[in-house]
């Protein structure tokens, strides 16, 4: 099993998302498709909510109100979500959509698998 986040060789990339991004009218609005994806957890990390003022985002994703997950350490701590590949220039897309709230990173999901996820930036 390849641990990284990429893929070598076909310019694909893992996003775990626990949000937005899971829906397929945000999906087809970023990256014009719906995304296949299977089901992981990010361990360690409580979920919680942060308020959105940015017009475009609130439009496409229909929410003010976002998630966004915070470190604990805690390993009892877990939240569920999808892992996505994707090309790179989808995760690029990606990065625009998500607010200033919020910064990238690579982690490891529960599953072994690495991949990026979006993390509360504060």
């Amino acid at each position: 099993m390849d641990t990284t986040g990429s893929t070598p060789g076909d310019g694909t990339v893992r996003l775990f998302s626990y949000g937005t991004l899971r829906r397929a009218e945000v999906q087809r609005g970023n990256f014009g498709r719906e995304l296949s994806g299977r089901p992981d957890h990010l361990v360690g990390y409580r979920l919680m909510t942060v308020e959105i003022t940015d017009p475009a985002v609130i439009a496409l994703s229909g929410s003010s109100r976002h998630p966004i997950v915070v470190f604990t350490g805690d390993p009892a701590d877990r939240v569920p979500g999808t892992v996505f590949e994707m090309t790179e220039a989808e995760l690029l897309a990606a990065d625009e959509y998500e607010v200033d709230d919020y910064h990238r990173a690579e982690v490891d999901l529960a599953s072994g698998t690495r991949s990026w996820v979006y993390l509360d930036k504060r």
